[in-house]
């Protein structure tokens, strides 16, 4: 399916926005963010709520106006996730990671945008740790897969 001309442009102006965002709000920086995991300023709070407000906004009005998405076309829909063990084990393991370095992956690129270069250590923990996922996740795939032969 190809894409409308303007996918890619509005990408990128999303994503200067959401950067300017966190910039402007302080939670590119990981000290702000161990703060507010640690009860000591609930400033991250506002701001997740405030996003939260929009985009709930935005995911419940724009299906009533449109059957489809304006740049790919495609339907609305929702996709569900099962909660099951893997989500409960990547999620707990997402939030020990993110109390560890003070920063989720968004908000890692966006720290680099305020001059925060330390934090390549943590986008670098990030890409080994994702790679080290997908090496365990089809190998274990593999061996699920195998059936074993008669003898």
């Amino acid at each position: 399916m190809s894409r409308h001309p303007l996918f890619m442009p509005l990408i990128l102006i999303g994503g200067l926005v959401f950067g300017f965002g966190l910039g402007f709000s302080h939670m590119a920086r990981p000290e702000v963010v161990l703060d507010f995991l640690t009860f000591e300023d609930f400033g991250l709070l506002f701001v997740m709520f405030g996003g939260s407000i929009i985009a709930g906004l935005a995911f419940w009005v724009v299906p009533q106006l449109r059957s489809s998405a304006p740049l790919t076309g495609r339907p609305y829909g929702r996709r569900l996730k099962s909660f099951d063990r893997n989500v409960l084990v990547g999620g707990s393991i997402f939030g020990v990671g993110w109390g560890l370095s003070g920063i989720c992956p968004g908000a890692a690129y966006a720290s680099l945008g305020v001059g925060n270069v330390t934090i390549l250590w943590a986008l670098a923990g990030m890409f080994l740790g994702a790679y080290i996922q997908g090496v365990w996740r089809s190998q274990s795939s593999r061996t699920e897969s195998a059936v074993p032969g008669d003898d």
